[in-house]
């Protein structure tokens, strides 16, 4: 009897690890704030993740078209759909889930400072049902780029949405390396995606470059800057990659696609192994990746090194 009860446990055991324990289906709500590339590209790594670990899951998908207001009510919403996991996608959509949902595993990903945000008590202890990456940008690599790419810098421009805590947090980062390296800064502020041409116009002839941190608001209305930058020869920057491609001259900064790829290996660990979302440390991207927009760079009347040309991941041309 003994032989056969311990047998019996190891059938139960084997099976509930097995990959037809993984075959329920899941249910994945989604509280996206804006979409933009770097944003969609998060969401497209992490469903091509999850299916690719043999998870069978359902999605919800919410765009909150860079509304504060409406990510409250999509995680208002959500509660409604009970599902087993929440992804929220930037700081704001973050904040709301965060706020209105206390029962349900939530998973934040391209999210800057989730500390600051109020999303968790640190990096290494969220200690809620609350965890997920950020995407802090390299600032201080950064700013040594656009130093090195425009060598006469005096002054860098800023544009940023003052209600984003996250974007508020970059540009204190931004302040704090400018200041290192003799460089002053420039802020024009934004409430939304329709005064971003407004806010490039507002620094013609008091800076000398145009940096774009990670801004929801002001990626959303990006080709809205370049067109400025282009028409007044003003060197327009990004904290992404995905701005490169249409139209800033470089970044070296994160591939979103792959944060959403590991967001998508948090998710495992909480619905397939059960770790609490409390005790999951916040997880970032190690790898950055440099891409230059020669196009870009001929348009707003800049010649790009060969240093920096030897040392980039992509070139477009």
């Amino acid at each position: 009897m003994r032989i056969l009860k311990r047998l019996a446990l190891a059938i139960i055991a084997l099976v509930a690890f097995s990959p037809a324990a993984m075959a329920e289906t899941y249910v994945v709500s989604i509280n996206q704030f804006v979409e933009h590339p770097a944003l969609d590209a998060v969401q497209k790594g992490f469903v091509d993740a999850m299916k690719e670990q043999g998870l069978d899951t359902k999605y919800n998908i919410h765009i909150a078209q860079a509304n504060p207001s409406t990510t409250v009510q999509i995680a208002s919403q959500i509660l409604g759909e009970n599902p087993n996991l929440v992804l929220a996608i930037a700081t704001p959509s973050a904040q709301a889930c965060a706020q209105k949902i206390k029962d349900i595993p939530v998973l934040f990903s391209a999210v800057s400072d989730p500390v600051s945000a109020g999303l968790v008590k640190s990096f290494e202890k969220p200690g809620s049902n609350v965890t997920g990456m950020s995407d802090m940008s390299p600032v201080d690599k950064q700013m040594e780029l656009i130093k090195t790419i425009v060598p006469g810098l005096k002054t860098l421009g800023v544009i940023y949405n003052a209600g984003e805590a996250n974007s508020v947090a970059q540009i204190d980062l931004v302040k704090s390396e400018c200041k290192k390296l003799g460089i002053g800064v420039e802020e024009a502020t934004v409430a939304n995606s329709s005064g971003v041409y407004q806010a490039a116009q507002s620094l013609i002839g008091k800076c000398q470059a145009v940096y774009i941190p990670l801004d929801n608001t002001v990626v959303s209305a990006l080709e809205s800057a370049i067109k400025v930058a282009a028409e007044h020869k003003l060197p327009l920057f990004s904290s992404d990659t995905e701005s490169v491609g249409r139209g800033t001259i470089a970044a070296l900064a994160i591939d979103y696609y792959q944060m959403g790829r590991q967001t998508a290996k948090m998710a495992k660990k909480i619905l397939v192994e059960g770790q609490k979302p409390a005790s999951m440390p916040v997880e970032t991207l190690d790898d950055l990746e440099l891409m230059v927009n020669l196009k870009a760079a001929k348009s707003m009347g800049v010649d790009i090194p060969k240093a920096v040309l030897d040392k980039a991941d992509k070139i477009i041309e």
